[in-house]
């Protein structure tokens, strides 16, 4: 198995925005619902977004309106592009490509 490899994390003020990405295998990308994921601090993680292989996309209630997912088939790639950020979102974002297969993680601080 191949993990996804997640990059585009960073140090950000609030209100601005980071575009996440993650890549992942050739080989399961065009049939696998891809996900995101963030962990803060002390709390469990949490599931932020995910994407179909037809697009279909789902997110977090608390967070529908600020972030959006998409993929890039061509690519083998799923982004999470943020907006509006806020201290609170800041934690370590996981991307998932289902079958136990996780990333790394990217960093996402987002000061006050």
């Amino acid at each position: 198995q191949v993990q996804p490899v997640e990059s585009g994390g960073g140090l950000v003020q609030a209100g601005g925005s980071l575009r996440l990405s993650c890549a992942a295998s050739a080989s399961i990308f065009s049939i696998t619902t891809m996900e995101w994921y963030r962990q803060a601090p002390g709390k469990q993680r949490e599931q932020v977004a995910l994407i179909t292989p037809s697009g279909y996309t789902d997110y977090a209630d608390s967070l529908k309106g600020r972030f959006t997912i998409s993929r890039d088939n061509a690519k083998n790639t799923v982004y999470l592009q943020m907006n509006n950020l806020k201290p609170e979102d800041t934690a370590v974002y996981y991307c998932y490509a289902g079958v136990g297969r996780w990333g790394q993680g990217t960093q996402v601080t987002v000061s006050s």
